[in-house]
């Protein structure tokens, strides 16, 4: 993957790519917590990072502002799954789940998101 790059435009970590078409994350802050709302990458652009390189951006904001995250989104849920590591910057309530517990709220919000779009 090309290098890419990630901004933080308003409530939004936003990619544009040459084609004129843009992958991004909404996100909203409260009380010391970001909170991954909803990742979008176009279809032509899928499959090749991107949405890891928005919540990576992200997880370097957080940590660099002292916030803690919550993971609405299922994508950042399946990161999170996915990358260990990175669960040191959850807010408490999600760092302390188990693989288990992740995986059941992963299967709860793409169910969620799912209805919404009907």
């Amino acid at each position: 993957m090309e290098e890419v790059r990630v901004e933080r435009k308003g409530g939004v970590y936003v990619i544009r790519f040459d084609d004129g078409s843009k992958a991004w994350l909404s996100f909203k802050e409260e009380n010391n917590k970001l909170y991954l709302l909803e990742t979008y990458t176009p279809e032509q652009h899928r499959g090749k990072g991107y949405g890891a390189k928005l919540v990576e951006a992200a997880i370097r904001d957080a940590e660099e502002r002292n916030l803690r995250i919550v993971p609405v989104c299922s994508y950042a849920i399946h990161y999170f799954l996915k990358n260990k590591d990175a669960r040191k910057v959850l807010a408490e309530e999600y760092s302390g789940m188990s693989d288990s517990e992740l995986e059941k709220y992963f299967r709860e919000r793409v169910n969620a998101e799912r209805m919404k779009r009907k």
